[in-house]
């Protein structure tokens, strides 16, 4: 799956979270995550400094209403494209609260950069079926 796709389909199974997701559409989902993110923080610092949330003493800016308003909108698509991308691994969605302990972080990441399961599982169809193999 390609960089726009996984955008579109990140936003149209906005509240799905059932089926599998792919690496490649998982990891270029969070890649535009990052890139959106970094784009509202130059939109925060730069054309909405009076609606920031400055917070120190240098008053450094925290979160911005760009910024604010892109977490907002990715909420939902991140959390349920990450659901799938565990069940590609035939791990139940839930796995993902071991993220709340410190620690839970780093099995999280390596099932994240792990392959899925070759074939149908019990969550769905393998996403890559039909796919040349890379």
């Amino acid at each position: 799956m390609g960089f726009i796709q996984a955008i579109e389909s990140g936003f149209k199974n906005f509240f799905n979270f059932s089926g599998r997701a792919s690496r490649s559409e998982f990891w270029y989902f969070v890649l535009f995550c990052f890139l959106a993110s970094l784009v509202a923080n130059v939109i925060d610092r730069v054309a909405l400094p009076a609606y920031a949330l400055h917070i120190g003493p240098g008053g450094r800016i925290v979160m911005g209403i760009a910024g604010l308003g892109l977490s907002l909108i990715i909420f939902f698509p991140r959390l349920a494209l990450t659901v799938r991308r565990l069940h590609d691994l035939n791990k139940s969605g839930w796995w993902l609260l071991i993220g709340i302990t410190i620690i839970g972080l780093l099995p999280l990441l390596y099932w994240y950069c792990t392959k899925g399961d070759a074939g149908d599982n019990r969550f769905g169809a393998d996403p890559l079926a039909g796919q040349p193999q890379s």
